[in-house]
Order: C-alpha cells, then structure tokens, then sequence
C-alpha cells in the first residue's frame, strides 16, 4: 500500500452576494400595487433594505420579465410580518412567455409573539427563463376581497 498525508488545501469560497443576479439590472417588473415608501426596487436590491410593500389589501403578483433567458439555480425568498397574526401563501411560476409552471408553492403563518419572518431557500435547475412570478396572497384565512392585510416582500434573490 502507498500512503502519503497530505494537508488540506483551503478552498476559496464564494460569498453568496456575490452570486446573486442584478434583478435591477436585468428584468423589468409588472407589479400590482406598490406602496411609495416602499418600492419594489428595494426588495430587488442585493444588500439588506425596507423591503417591497402593497398600496392595495389582498392578493398582488410581482412579474419579472428577463432581457434575456437565464438559468436558474437558487431562488431566496425573505418575508417579514411584525404587527398582525395572519396566515399567507405564496407561490412562484417560471417559464418562457406566457407558459408558466408552478416551480413552488408555501404556505406559512406570521405570529407576533413568535415567528415574524419566513425564509424560504429554494435549489431548482429552471432552463430558459424569461419570465418569473410571484403570487403572494398575504390572508389565507379570509375572502381576499375582504383581507385587510398587505402583501410584502423582503427582498427576492436569484442565482
């Protein structure tokens, strides 16, 4: 037998935000409702900020649409919800066009006393992406017509 100890090399690792995509930069977005505090450009941004914010009660759709196709490896979704106690889904579809599947669909509930944030980290190979949405329905135990609550996203990253 040949044998020999060898020290372990150190690897270089990336830091994450270095992998995330500039969404400013390479998407246009088609929102339904934006609050002018807070705009979708501050949960697109690759640092920490206040977040995207509905005007509008009930449930809204983030749209982003690609200049170009990509390949999707890891999608970060980060909700935050301190004030009510509320029950919310959300779910994200990808594709090309207007052919979208439904890449992922959660459904979780905000406590104040307890949970106020959701992190959701998601590894996927999605191939030619051109557009991408998000359906987030921030009341899932009322009519949406009668949902006092506002939709609102922390921030969204993609790899």
């Amino acid at each position: 037998m040949r044998k020999s100890i060898v020290s372990p090399s150190p690897v270089a690792a990336t830091p994450i935000p270095d992998l995330w995509r500039d969404l400013e930069r390479i998407a246009r977005v088609e929102i339904t409702s934006e609050d002018e505090a807070f705009p979708i450009e501050h949960a697109l941004e690759k640092t920490e900020s206040t977040g995207w914010r509905a005007s509008a009660t009930g449930p809204q759709v983030i749209r982003l649409h690609f200049d170009e196709p990509l390949t999707i490896h890891r999608i970060q979704l980060h909700f935050i919800e301190r004030e009510t106690e509320r029950s919310q889904e959300f779910s994200l579809h990808a594709g090309s066009g207007a052919e979208l599947r439904e890449v992922v669909r959660q459904q979780f509930t905000f406590s104040p006393g307890g949970s106020t944030e959701e992190i959701e980290d998601y590894t996927v190979a999605l191939d030619g992406v051109t557009v991408m949405e998000l359906k987030i329905d921030p009341d899932r135990s009322h009519d949406p017509k009668q949902s006092k609550s506002y939709a609102s996203l922390q921030s969204l990253r993609l790899a």
